[in-house]
């Protein structure tokens, strides 16, 4: 018995680790904002068009 009390009190201070690590993460680092533009193809957005004039 005590070995398996042993082995649930690791779990749960890994586990409370990796939640603090987890809500450091969240609480602490703030993501870099940037403004993004993508060029689509006009054939992804009129497809149909496309397949008419042929």
């Amino acid at each position: 018995m005590p070995t398996l009390f042993r082995f649930v009190v690791t779990l749960a201070v890994l586990a409370g680790i990796a939640y603090g690590a987890m809500f450091a993460l969240a609480m602490f680092v703030e993501p870099k904002k940037a403004e993004m533009s993508i060029r689509i193809p006009a054939e992804k957005l009129n497809p149909k068009k496309n397949l008419t004039q042929n």
